[in-house]
């Protein structure tokens, strides 16, 4: 399979997520932490095939950005859950794209990049975006917490993409099997505190789907990406992770029956349009070959 077939299928893979979760009989904290442990095995078994050796003295150096960057994943996977559970698949994915929005809203004391006229133009028009999509009434859910929850596990998301920039000496193939098992042991003890950790909701179904979350959703998707994205050109990769929400959006409309409406769509555009823009300009500016970092 070609690097760019690989890359599409990947994005459709994760535009598919909110599905399977929203079918899991678990509370969110327990599907992430099944889902970090299964998702790692699976990398880990992958890299003996791939034969890649993280140098134990990197790991070293980065045991910090590490660690924090892995507990942030767990909870952003945890906040994203529980946006799908208050709102809809495609008011969840829009929020949860607000990220780079967050990035380029910190970059400047972050990364000490400037605030230019045009990333300012991005964040007010995300602005504008975020505020047509928020629907609080409708058929039992609480659209605007579902939002609030996705945007924060946008916030925990961006953290991952700061803390990624000053990881030294590892690949993003490597950064991610680790920060996916540190996520499963930050997220072992948080759950266990919350008295989550009962896998009572854990029948034949839910089995079933926590499985294809944690192998084809995390090991497999992560592998495609990390395998396809040395094949192509950064450009590419910012147009190709476009599928992600569209294809989620699509998804819901025909599995679960979800609608947007027209004013939302457009809301839609402006975050997205604006999340793509910001993402060209960091290429534009920032040419060194950066690993991306994944989606959902």
């Amino acid at each position: 399979m070609k690097g760019k077939m690989r890359l599409i299928t990947t994005m459709l893979i994760f535009g598919s997520i909110g599905v399977f979760v929203k079918n899991i009989e678990m509370s969110s904290s327990e599907i992430a932490f099944l889902r970090g442990i299964i998702g790692s095995l699976f990398l880990f078994v992958a890299s003996f095939s791939l034969k890649h050796k993280p140098s134990f003295k990197a790991l070293k150096e980065n045991a910090l950005l590490l660690l924090l960057s892995g507990g942030a994943i767990g909870l952003n996977w945890i906040f994203l859950f529980e946006s799908y559970r208050y709102t809809t698949i495609s008011n969840a994915t829009i929020s949860y794209y607000f990220a780079p929005i967050f990035v380029m809203i910190l970059a400047p004391w972050v990364l000490k990049e400037k605030l230019t006229s045009v990333k300012i133009g991005c964040i007010i028009a995300a602005m504008i975006g975020l505020f047509l999509i928020v629907n609080p009434g409708g058929e039992g859910q609480n659209h605007t917490l579902g939002i609030f929850y996705g945007l924060l596990a946008a916030a925990l998301y961006a953290s991952v993409i700061l803390m990624n920039k000053f990881i030294k000496n590892l690949s993003g193939f490597e950064i991610t099997l680790v920060q996916l098992m540190t996520a499963a042991i930050v997220l072992l003890p948080y759950i266990g505190w919350q008295g989550n950790l009962t896998f009572s909701g854990l029948n034949s179904t839910s089995i079933n789907f926590i499985l294809i979350l944690g192998i084809v959703h995390t090991g497999l998707a992560y592998f495609l990406y990390f395998t396809s994205i040395q094949e192509l050109k950064g450009s590419t990769i910012a147009v190709l992770s476009y599928i992600d929400p569209i294809s989620a959006v699509i998804i819901a409309a025909i599995f679960l029956g979800e609608s947007i409406t027209v004013i939302q769509m457009i809301g839609g555009v402006l975050i997205l349009g604006s999340t793509f823009l910001s993402e060209k300009l960091e290429l534009k500016f920032n040419k060194e070959s950066e690993t991306p970092t994944t989606s959902p």
